[in-house]
């Protein structure tokens, strides 16, 4: 369609863009200038912080906590994912080394001892790292359909050296973090398209089950005990599809958790506990699930 002076006049599509542009540059001028974005009933509804951010629209970021990550995880062919969880505190051999010499150096008896706790549980970053790499090296030369990419929270610890892995070992990786106050950026190795920030936990434990084909649990706190027990309850009450569940530190989780103490108190079944296995290093992990999908 053309206009009688100009030529062709605006699609419909140019129109919008436009005026999503001018929207968006208002925010902008406001916030270089260090002005306070006073109310407005005028502004566009989806380019309206106050709006968006109110009790009222929780419903609408729910959709979009859901959406963004699917949308980037479909454009980048990430459809089989395997969850790496653990904590966010161990680091990797080398770093946990240096931090204990500094701490004999330093002559404090407490700080000694968290570094000698540290450098023990590094061997489960390093794991954590192998077993990035085996997965990664599987998914190189495979179709699109029958990849496997590591998914982790996005975090330091655990997170990092699973990521670190499939880095290291040319792939890519998914990283789902959260807004917390102590966790701000994703771990360098998350492949940058791929990483993705949470501000709802719900919506990223979510996220976790939507392509997870197997879940491996390192040593951690709450979060990583959360975590678990979300994804042991949803394949429990199939809500979730049964997946390989592998707890990697059989000394750590028996110790941790008398499962056997709930199959005795009639909380749970005997069979319930064959929901998961146990697994001491990266091999026996990758092992497990090579075996349950007959890879």
């Amino acid at each position: 369609m053309k206009s009688r002076d100009n030529g062709p006049m605006f699609s419909n599509r140019d129109l919008h863009d436009r005026r999503i542009a001018d929207a968006w540059a208002t925010l902008q001028a406001h916030s270089d200038s260090g002005l306070a974005l006073e109310p407005d009933a005028s502004r566009l509804a989806f380019a309206d912080p106050q709006f968006l951010l109110s009790r009222e629209t929780r419903g609408i970021r729910f959709q979009l906590e859901l959406l963004k990550p699917d949308l980037g995880q479909q454009a980048h062919g990430i459809e089989n994912t395997i969850v790496v969880f653990g904590s966010a505190r161990f680091r990797s051999q080398e770093e946990a080394a240096t931090l204990l010499s500094a701490a004999e150096a330093g002559g404090d008896e407490v700080t000694i001892q968290r570094a000698r706790v540290m450098a023990r549980n590094a061997r489960y970053y390093e794991q954590a790292r192998a077993f990035g790499q085996l997965v990664a090296r599987y998914s190189a030369d495979k179709q699109a359909r029958d990849k496997l990419f590591i998914c982790t929270g996005g975090g330091p610890g655990i997170m990092q050296a699973a990521n670190r892995g499939a880095f290291e070992a040319g792939g890519v990786s998914v990283g789902l973090a959260i807004a917390l106050p102590m966790e701000e950026a994703a771990n360098p190795y998350v492949t940058p398209e791929l990483s993705f920030k949470f501000h709802y936990f719900a919506l990223r434990k979510m996220h976790f089950m939507m392509r997870a084909k197997a879940l491996v649990a390192f040593p951690g706190g709450f979060g990583t005990l959360d975590e678990l027990f979300e994804v042991i309850t949803l394949v429990q009450t199939r809500k979730a599809k049964q997946v390989p569940i592998v707890l990697l530190g059989s000394d750590y989780w028996k110790r941790v958790i008398n499962f056997d103490a709930l199959v005795d108190e009639g909380v749970v079944s005997q069979a319930d506990l064959d929901l998961f296995q146990y697994a001491d290093d990266a091999d026996t992990a990758w092992e497990l699930i090579r075996t349950f999908y007959r890879l």
